[in-house]
C-alpha cells in the first residue's frame, strides 16, 4: 500500500475512481431531477436549468449520467469480483493440487479461452433477450474467468516450491489452509491486476451490449444512454451532448482504472520500474556527477 500511494499513476487513477464513485453515491444531492422523468423540452441544449441538456424525450442528461454511473459501476465491480474470485480459486487449486485436478481445470480453462468472448456474449444476450444489468454481470462472470485462472495457475506453480510452503506441508497444515494463507498472499499482485482488468472489461462490455440493444432499455446506465442517443439520431440532429456525455464518462473511468492497473503492474513487476532509475541516472550525468 505504501508503494501504491507513492506511485503517481496510482494516485491519479484512485482520485478519478473516487470522484466517480462519490458523485454516483451523492446523485440525489447533486440533481433535483428524476432520471426517468420528463423534465424539459426534447433535445434542449445545455443551460442553467439542465447542465448537460436533455434527451429526445426531455429527460435530464446530467441526472441520467449520475444515476447511470451507479448501474455501470455495480455491473463492473460485481462482474469483476465474480471473475476474479472464480479465476483465482481455480488457478490456485489447479496449480497447487496438480495431477487430475490440474488436468480437468486446465481442460475447461482452455475450452473457455478458445471460444471468442464477445461473440459468445452477444449470442447469450440475444438468446436471453433484454438482459438486465444483473444478468449481464452474471454472464460476464461465467464466461470471462479463464485468463485470470491461467495467469494465477502459472504464478502458483512458482510459489508452491518455496520453502515456506514446504515447511507448512511438513508441519501437517491442511491444503485449504496452505492455499489460503500461504499461496494466496503471494499472488495478490496478480489478483489485483486481474480484478482491475476485469472491471474495465465488464464496464465496457456491458455498455457495448446495451448499445447494441441487447440490454434492458428501462435500466438507467451509460450503455442505455448510448443506445437511446443512437436510436434518437442525436448526432444527426446536432444533440451532441446526448451521446458525448456517456462516451466521456466511460473514457474517464477507463483512464482511471487503466492508470491504477499500470501502477499495480509496476509495483508487482520490478522490471517496469527501471524508468525511474534511468531518469535519475540521466540527471546525474547532466549535472556532472555521473561522469565519475
Amino acid at each position: 500500500m505504501k508503494s501504491l500511494l507513492r506511485n503517481r499513476k496510482a494516485l491519479i487513477g484512485l482520485a478519478i475512481i473516487a470522484v466517480i464513485v462519490i458523485v454516483a453515491l451523492a446523485a440525489p444531492l447533486l440533481t433535483q431531477y428524476d432520471a426517468a422523468a420528463r423534465t424539459g423540452r426534447p433535445h434542449q441544449p445545455p443551460s442553467l436549468d439542465h447542465i448537460l441538456g436533455t434527451t429526445r424525450i426531455g429527460q435530464d442528461v446530467f441526472a441520467r449520467l449520475l444515476y447511470g454511473a451507479r448501474t455501470s459501476l455495480a455491473v463492473g465491480f460485481g462482474a469483476g469480483l465474480l471473475i476474479t474470485f472464480v479465476g483465482t480459486a481455480l488457478g490456485i487449486i489447479s496449480g497447487y493440487r496438480g495431477g487430475k485436478t490440474d488436468e480437468v481445470i486446465s481442460f475447461f480453462t482452455n475450452m473457455v479461452l478458445v471460444v471468442p468472448n464477445l461473440p459468445l456474449l452477444l449470442v447469450l444476450a440475444a438468446f436471453i433477450g433484454q438482459a438486465s444489468p444483473l444478468v449481464i454481470a452474471l454472464i460476464l462472470g461465467a464466461t470471462s474467468w479463464a485468463w485470470g485462472a491461467r495467469v494465477t495457475r502459472a504464478e502458483t506453480l512458482s510459489v508452491k516450491h518455496k520453502d515456506f510452503v514446504k515447511s507448512a506441508e511438513m508441519m501437517g497444515e491442511p491444503q485449504w489452509r496452505i492455499m489460503t494463507f500461504e499461496i494466496f498472499p503471494n499472488v495478490i499482485s496478480i489478483v489485483g491486476i486481474n480484478f482491475i482488468g476485469s472491471v474495465i472489461f465488464a464496464i465496457i462490455t456491458e455498455a457495448t451490449l446495451e448499445f447494441l440493444g441487447l440490454g434492458d432499455p428501462k435500466a438507467i446506465s451509460w450503455g442505455t444512454m448510448l443506445y437511446n442517443a443512437q436510436k434518437a439520431s442525436a448526432l444527426s440532429v446536432g444533440a451532441w451532448w446526448d451521446i458525448l456525455t456517456p462516451c466521456f464518462a466511460l473514457a474517464f473511468l477507463g483512464i482511471g482504472m487503466s492508470l491504477l492497473n499500470f501502477a499495480v503492474d509496476e509495483i508487482a513487476n520490478p522490471r517496469l520500474r527501471t524508468g525511474n532509475h534511468l531518469k535519475r541516472w540521466s540527471l546525474l550525468v547532466r549535472s556532472g556527477e555521473g561522469r565519475l
